[in-house]
């Protein structure tokens, strides 16, 4: 507090608007970045009959193009750009999820287990043919599903016979990696090379899979969960700021806050790995980078994470496709070959990541 012409001024106040208004045009920042990555994207392919200034005109209505380039823009590159913005917004926002409920900056779904129920459900569809959702083309990706929010249930309900503690559910996590992941590797020994090259390109991460149809219906998902998501921001700044006891004096329940995130972020998951693969980098790294750039606040820190994980996917993807075209390198290897240096680089230079 301090006295300005008379007038009682609370300093901590203005300062605290001051970094809030810092971090919003951080935000709207990354926004703007990952809009100008996402248009260069839909320029970037192994068709010579494109350039960035006659996609930017097709897309914003300037400029009708050719039926070619039309259908290059809106059948082929739209849609996978579409997903890589969606996947990237569901998984970043489900890794800073688990990340902060748990109070463990090195949970992601890939560790917490959700991603290897999704392999495991999809190598009982490749291999065996069994399916438990749906039959057909949707098969491998309904199997991915259902396993994946499986393995939920069964870290929730085992989780309850240690007191509920954050460590319980990591600890099952785990235990349910390494035993998912042995059953795909006894699989991978028995199956055909036909299989084994299915079940490899599965566990690669590919945009390409997904229709127009499919990126809008996970979109629509999205959409709904997300609203959900960005209500707890209050609930895991208490958790993150006392642990468990400061959250039940603010009159939060950790242990039914942490299985509705479980919940929430298995779905925003296993939506998207279900038709992509296993992508798993952005889950991990986006809610750091996101911590570096705005800190620990999850009211900022949730937004923050979905447009960096949006902007991770549709950059490596892009990097993907133009790199060795036409050959094209699957996004979830460009994410650990681009990402991984980078994430080092930053942690590096902020000497570690508070949670």
């Amino acid at each position: 507090m301090r006295v300005v012409g008379g007038v009682v001024v609370n300093t901590l106040s203005s300062q605290h608007q001051r970094q809030s208004r810092a971090q919003m045009m951080k935000i709207a920042g990354m926004c703007g970045l990952t809009a100008l990555v996402s248009l260069f994207a839909l320029g970037q392919g192994s068709s010579t009959n494109l350039d960035m200034w006659t996609t930017a005109s097709i897309v914003f209505g300037l400029d009708d193009g050719t039926e070619l380039q039309s259908n290059i823009i809106w059948k082929l590159r739209f849609p996978r750009v579409l997903m890589a913005i969606v996947g990237g917004v569901g998984l970043a926002t489900a890794g800073a999820l688990m990340q902060g409920c748990l109070g463990n900056p090195l949970v992601s779904p890939l560790t917490l287990g959700v991603a290897s129920g999704a392999a495991l459900g999809a190598a009982l569809a490749i291999v065996f043919g069994f399916s438990i959702a749906s039959t057909g083309a949707f098969a491998i990706a309904g199997n991915a599903f259902v396993f994946s929010l499986i393995v939920v249930f069964i870290i929730i309900q085992l989780g309850r016979y240690r007191s509920i503690s954050a460590e319980s559910y990591i600890l099952v996590g785990i235990a349910i990696t390494f035993i998912a992941g042995a059953i795909v590797s006894t699989m991978q020994y028995f199956a055909t090379d036909a299989q084994l090259s299915q079940l490899a390109h599965w566990s690669f991460g590919s945009l390409s899979r997904p229709d127009m149809t499919i990126v809008l219906g996970v979109g629509i998902c999205m959409v709904y969960l997300m609203p959900i998501a960005l209500g707890w921001s209050w609930d895991l700044n208490a958790l993150s700021m006392g642990g468990d006891d400061f959250a039940i004096s603010t009159g939060v329940n950790p242990s039914l806050l942490r299985r509705n995130i479980l919940v929430v972020s298995a779905l925003m998951t296993s939506l998207i790995i279900a038709f992509t693969g296993m992508i798993g980098f952005v889950g991990l790294a986006a809610p750091h980078m996101s911590r570096l750039i705005i800190g620990n606040d999850y009211r900022k820190l949730l937004p923050a994470s979905a447009v960096c994980g949006a902007f991770l996917m549709v950059f490596a993807d892009t990097i993907g496709r133009t790199l060795f075209a036409p050959v094209v390198i699957p996004v979830g290897i460009m994410l650990a070959i681009i990402g991984g240096p980078v994430f080092m680089y930053l942690l590096l230079q902020s000497k570690g990541v508070q949670r």
